[in-house]
């Protein structure tokens, strides 16, 4: 089935970002591990691979609608030295992921693609829920201190 160019392009700049966060994740995930934070390292390797199931979604929607999966297209990726400043650029990573979901929906809506909408709505849900987490993480920091939050995510 043909696909809108628009959308195979959309798609693709989806996918650049979701190889992207798995990236950064992994990274953050294995750098939690080498602490021995390991509910950090659990939460975060989790999210890695949610983003590695929506990264193969994009791809198998785009070979549907008969266009080129980019695979070698990252965008920068932001590694946090510490547990804060990694959260804070997984907090921003993921919001500009929900907006940009938002935005491919619409288009999917303008251009009748309602295949591609059904897809980006339901990976849409799951950025909503990666970024929820991570705002709670950031307001138990606020609320304990970073030093009793580190404190639980000993195991």
């Amino acid at each position: 089935m043909k696909g809108n160019e628009k959308i195979i392009a959309v798609l693709n700049d989806l996918l650049a970002d979701e190889l992207t966060a798995i990236n950064q994740y992994m990274v953050h995930s294995e750098m939690c591990a080498n602490w021995q934070y390991e509910r950090l390292h659990d939460a975060i390797e989790k999210r890695a691979v949610q983003e590695m199931k929506h990264a193969e979604k994009l791809i198998a929607r785009t070979l549907f609608i008969e266009g080129t999966p980019i695979v070698s297209e990252l965008k920068p990726i932001h590694i946090g030295a510490e547990v804060a400043s990694q959260l804070a650029n997984d907090l921003y990573a993921e919001t500009d992921a929900v907006k940009a979901y938002n935005n491919a929906i619409r288009l999917a809506v303008e251009v009748s693609d309602n295949g591609s909408r059904e897809l980006l709505e339901s990976i849409l849900k799951e950025e909503e829920d990666h970024l929820d987490w991570l705002e709670a993480q950031r307001e138990q920091i606020e609320q304990v201190g970073i030093q009793n939050y580190l404190a639980r995510q000993v195991d």
